[in-house]
C-alpha cells in the first residue's frame, strides 16, 4: 500500500522529464533562426546607421555569438543538450538566459515602438 502512494510522483517526474526532453528537442529547431534574425536586424540598422541602435544589440549579437561558438558537441545545429539540461545548474543558467533575453527583447520593442512613433509624428 505504501509503495501505491510513492508511484504517481515518481510517474509525474517521469512525465516531467519526458517533457523537458521535448521541450529541448523544439528548442533546437528555434535556436539558429533566433540568432540569424538578430544579427540580420544588426545588419540592418548598421546599413541605416543606427548607432545607437546597434550599440544596444552588438553585446547581445556578441554574447549569441560566443554562445554558439561554445555549444555543447551534438549532431545537430542548437543549444540545448537533452543529456545536459537534466542538470539542475545547466537548466537554471538556462532559464536565467531565457528570461533576459526576453526581457532585453521587450524592451526593444518597446523602444523601436517610440522610435516609429517619434519619426512619425515628428515629420
Amino acid at each position: 500500500m505504501c509503495i501505491l502512494l510513492l508511484f504517481p510522483p515518481t510517474l509525474q517526474k517521469a512525465y516531467c522529464l519526458y517533457l523537458c526532453i521535448l521541450m529541448c528537442l523544439t528548442m533546437l529547431m528555434l535556436v539558429l533562426p533566433e540568432y540569424l534574425i538578430h544579427a540580420f536586424f544588426c545588419v540592418m540598422f548598421l546599413c541605416a546607421a543606427e548607432w545607437l541602435t546597434l550599440g544596444l544589440n552588438m553585446p547581445l549579437l556578441a554574447y549569441h555569438i560566443w554562445r554558439y561558438m561554445s555549444r555543447p558537441v551534438m549532431s545537430g545545429p542548437g543549444l540545448y543538450d537533452p543529456t545536459t539540461i537534466m542538470n539542475a545548474d545547466i537548466l537554471a543558467y538556462c532559464q536565467k538566459e531565457g528570461w533576459c533575453k526576453l526581457a532585453f527583447y521587450l524592451l526593444s520593442f518597446f523602444y523601436y515602438l517610440y522610435g516609429m512613433i517619434y519619426v512619425l509624428v515628428s515629420s
